[in-house]
């Protein structure tokens, strides 16, 4: 393995690793030419686990037992040996001994090696020590590891190996593996508490022609038997206010989008993002849904509504902040936009507090910069800021009686964007002037405007019902419910630059 000729460090050799490479296919030769080929086993059925013995042992101790897993140490003294098997709930010890399975099958059981999977037979007890351990009656060689496991080279502790090696990262780093059931069992919590809500789980498709309903650069792709090019959708947001138009009145869909951009602690260029719709509530009805959502989520996966990430503690029991990005950016930078009232004039402060920007952005946009620069590292615990300016919300309703805003708010925790939330644009003469201008941008070289969807625009002209919506970044969710540094520490494969 890579890892292994790169480390100076590593007192083992090429010619070391060569070596035990051999000698492992050596021992599957000699299995398969005495007809006892590990690759032949199609089956085997267990009753039990590492932690099903271990949390039950009242019940189980003197009853047998059949398990399976990875062989993780093995200490042989003489005719009775320790080893630790893993499986997916984590390790047990198993007791072998000769005069229990026989001589001939404990010389084979001699001869396994660290990283087989075996499966094993036996009684449960517990040794002298308090040891809770399966007593072995009949052990199994179910699958020959030809390839020695990381601990052999002291560990597989580089970060770039363990994002491109996750099985391995799997085996040997148990925290990693509790990381990832547990960012299963937060979606799952996410869809329960959803279809309690009588929402409808809905699939979209990923490749479209207009890949729209968010700032970011698509990926571009060509299908063959069509004969033209289609976008990897960068968000689920068109097709879902489709559905709001043909009747389903609460949807959501959980999925991978794709955006063309960076890749940071935060950011990868596959990720999973969860939109939901919902008829007949605004962007109030959201925040309420949110903080009930991320409250019944700590609580069912955490079993607390307390969160520490990286030593900072959050309370998701208490009620979120709600705070208006003009207030925001007054209390953290000290500017009161309501007394901007001409582009010149933002402009003119943005050069004074060096805040930089482009000359095709407008006085919302500034706005923006400032809310970027002098807020969002201060939104520790949950908030929601509201009201954002209309050029950066071309989806989204106005306020009544204040057109310069809209009805749209982000939810923020840690300093991070955690989901962006609308009382959804379902004016459609509104919208088409909205994608008009978006078109512009695009031509003044806004690679992530968006442009018109005639299809969506047909839909609205149907008649969409007054909806809000929102969308949720799954993997910063993970991180900080997992208390994970990078969104490569929650994506079991990320994005990486191809070696070679």
């Amino acid at each position: 393995m890579a890892e292994v000729t790169n480390n100076p460090n590593v007192a083992e050799t090429v010619e070391d690793l060569n070596e035990i490479l051999r000698v492992r296919r050596e021992k599957l030769r000699e299995l398969q030419e005495n007809g006892q080929d590990p690759f032949e086993i199609v089956r085997f059925d267990t009753d039990n686990t590492a932690m099903g013995i271990k949390s039950d042992f009242e019940n189980m101790e003197g009853k047998p037992c059949i398990i399976a897993g990875r062989l993780m140490t093995k200490r042989v003294m003489g005719k009775a040996s320790f080893c630790d098997l893993m499986d997916k709930t984590g390790r047990i010890q198993i007791y072998v001994r000769r005069d229990e399975i026989g001589e001939e099958p404990y010389a084979a059981f001699k001869k396994f090696d660290i990283g087989d999977i075996v499966g094993a037979e036996g009684e449960v007890f517990q040794t002298k020590t308090g040891e809770i351990s399966v007593k072995v009656s009949k052990i199994t060689l179910l699958s020959k590891s030809l390839r020695p496991l990381p601990e052999k080279f002291h560990g597989l502790t580089d970060t770039d190996t363990r994002y491109r090696q996750r099985y391995i990262d799997l085996i040997v780093n148990s925290e990693v593996r509790d990381t990832f059931v547990k960012r299963s069992k937060i979606i799952a919590s996410i869809r329960n508490y959803l279809n309690g809500q009588d929402f409808l789980e809905v699939e979209t498709p990923m490749l479209v022609a207009n890949a729209g309903g968010a700032a970011a650069r698509p990926f571009i792709t060509h299908s063959n038997a069509l004969g033209e090019d289609f976008k990897l959708r960068i968000s689920l947001e068109l097709y879902l206010k489709r559905l709001i138009v043909g009747g389903l009145d609460r949807v959501y869909e959980i999925g991978r989008v794709f955006r063309n951009e960076g890749v940071d602690t935060r950011h990868n260029p596959e990720f999973t993002l969860m939109e939901l719709y919902q008829a007949y509530t605004d962007y109030h009805g959201m925040m309420d849904l949110t903080e009930n959502l991320y409250r019944h989520v700590a609580q069912e996966v955490l079993g607390t509504t307390k969160i520490v990430y990286n030593g900072i503690e959050m309370d998701l029991g208490k009620p979120f902040e709600r705070i208006t990005m003009l207030d925001a950016v007054k209390k953290y930078s000290g500017v009161d936009f309501n007394e901007i009232k001409t582009l010149e004039d933002a402009r003119k402060v943005a050069k004074e507090h060096h805040v930089e920007y482009e000359e095709r952005h407008g006085k919302g946009d500034i706005l923006n910069l400032f809310f970027e620069e002098f807020v969002e590292e201060h939104l520790i615990q949950p908030t929601f800021v509201m009201d954002h300016p209309v050029e950066i919300s071309p989806l989204t309703k106005k306020k009544p009686g204040n057109p310069d805003y809209v009805e749209r708010f982000e939810f923020f925790m840690n300093g991070w964007e955690m989901a962006n939330a609308y009382s959804e644009l379902n004016d459609p003469i509104d919208q088409r002037e909205r994608f008009k201008a978006q078109e512009a941008l695009l031509a003044q070289g806004d690679e992530e405007a968006n442009t018109t969807d005639e299809d969506f625009m047909t839909a609205l002209e149907i008649g969409m019902p007054p909806t809000g919506g929102i969308g949720f970044g799954i993997d910063r969710m993970c991180m900080l419910l997992t208390d994970s540094s990078a969104i490569r520490d929650v994506l079991l494969f990320p994005t990486m630059k191809t070696l070679g």
